[in-house]
């Protein structure tokens, strides 16, 4: 896998990738997620635009994974990452990461973070294997808590959440 920028017009392949993401949640009865719309084109393009948006590509050069980032707390703040079900367990997420953990140190930046759900086995858990850890409420910055609540009044926290973080 290449780890490289998100091009233009690969936008709707990311869009792709997120709804074939969305199925394993099916089968763990979290249809909702399941049924989420992709994230907007104009969302995605804001990302690329930023230069934080990054794609995994195949010898074909085609995109079957992707992650986008933006700054929080003077953390990077990972918005999403997605690989498609046909290429899981091969790594391709902890690449994006990592690509992403080195663009956040060399931008200055003390640590990753995210927000994913605490018992669906390919979220929290596998990120505390790329050391990440939860934190308490108590310990969420101003930003990251806005996020959680953001969160809360769509209704993710209809399955447990949480915050994580991994200093660099």
């Amino acid at each position: 896998m290449r780890i490289r920028a998100v091009r233009p017009e690969e936008l709707t392949i990311l869009q792709g990738i997120e709804v074939a993401t969305g199925e394993p949640f099916r089968t763990i009865g979290m249809i909702e997620i399941a049924d989420d719309p992709p994230p907007a084109v104009e969302m995605l393009e804001e990302y690329r635009r930023a230069g934080r948006a990054w794609v995994a590509a195949g010898e074909d050069d085609i995109p079957v994974a992707y992650l986008i980032s933006r700054p929080v707390d003077g953390t990077e703040y990972i918005a999403q990452v997605s690989v498609h079900p046909r290429m899981a367990r091969r790594g391709i997420g902890r690449e994006l990461i990592e690509h992403t953990a080195g663009h956040a140190r060399a931008a200055g930046l003390a640590a990753l973070t995210l927000t994913t759900f605490v018992e669906v086995p390919w979220n929290a858990r596998y990120y505390e294997t790329l050391g990440f850890r939860q934190l308490d409420a108590a310990e969420l910055p101003p930003e990251l808590r806005k996020i959680r609540e953001q969160e809360a009044d769509v209704g993710l926290d209809r399955w447990p959440r949480t915050a994580m973080w991994r200093d660099l």
